[in-house]
């Protein structure tokens, strides 16, 4: 299921421009949408989970996560998009957390992502069988090593340089994280719309969706009891969620912190 709303941004762009001009290193806007989504989910912490499901008795279990690890999606210079990790979201500042973005999309940029995948074939693969499921283990190992889609494994100087170095991603970095944020106006700002659904990342239960600002006017009663028009900056947001979780009510807690964030902005001083 998804809930599309729209966010009344104008005065916490107003203090992340303050903040901006002040903090003393560079800090993005997204970095603020992402902490404010992270605040969120300590709220709602059903949200920040994974689930594991058996279609065949329509049953399973929402395994609730220790550690708010955000899978933030990365554009490579050839079009490509992967997933990366940002993990211990829930304990880092808007310092720490803008940092951490930077180095995983640095990293990202400059990793051969074949011989990552290979080495997170071979880690989910060995996963599986110690699980005892032969049937995944036999599968992923097809499709991973010797299937139609296969990754192919790299050697010797070039993979040393390019999976293993401090400049690299490493293959754990590449694996689902606990919940998706996704900002569609990274690539385009010219957005003008909401994002409907996304599929979700299994076994991940959440996802936010962020699009373009959008200025609207809007009619309202002044001091003096007239009617005015004033111009508001205004932020699409989707969420989606696993419905198997639960009702929406689920969302309830996120939606309220929120709200609660963008109608007192200054707490960003704080973050």
């Amino acid at each position: 299921a998804a809930y599309a709303y729209e966010i009344d941004v104008t005065d916490m762009w107003e203090e992340f421009k303050k903040l901006k001009e002040a903090c003393g290193y560079k800090i993005s806007f997204n970095t603020i949408l992402m902490k404010a989504m992270v605040e969120g989910l300590k709220a709602a912490p059903r949200l920040n989970a994974h689930i594991d499901y058996n279609y065949t008795a329509s049953c399973g279990k929402l395994i609730i996560k220790k550690h708010i690890d955000v899978s933030m999606p990365v554009m490579l210079d050839g079009g490509e998009t992967f997933p990366v990790k940002v993990c211990g979201c829930e304990e880092k500042n808007l310092r720490e957390l803008q940092q951490e973005i930077d180095e995983v999309t640095y990293k990202m940029k400059n990793t051969n992502i074949d011989g990552v995948l290979f080495d997170l074939v071979i880690q989910r693969t060995v996963g599986f069988l110690l699980k005892g499921e032969i049937v995944k283990t036999v599968a992923q190992s097809v499709a991973g090593i010797v299937g139609k889609h296969k990754i192919g494994t790299l050697g010797g100087f070039f993979k040393k340089n390019t999976t293993d170095g401090e400049a690299a991603l490493k293959y754990y970095q590449l694996n689902e994280g606990t919940v998706c944020f996704s900002n569609w106006a990274g690539l385009y700002d010219g957005l003008r719309g909401f994002e409907t659904t996304s599929p979700l990342l299994y076994p991940q239960v959440f996802m936010m969706g962020v699009g373009g600002f959008i200025e609207k006017d809007f009619a309202y009663r002044n001091e003096k009891g007239e009617i005015d028009l004033k111009t508001r900056k205004m932020l699409p947001v989707t969420l989606t969620f696993d419905h198997r979780i639960g009702a929406f009510n689920d969302v309830i807690p996120f939606m309220k912190k929120m709200d609660e964030i963008f109608e007192n902005p200054e707490v960003i001083k704080e973050w």
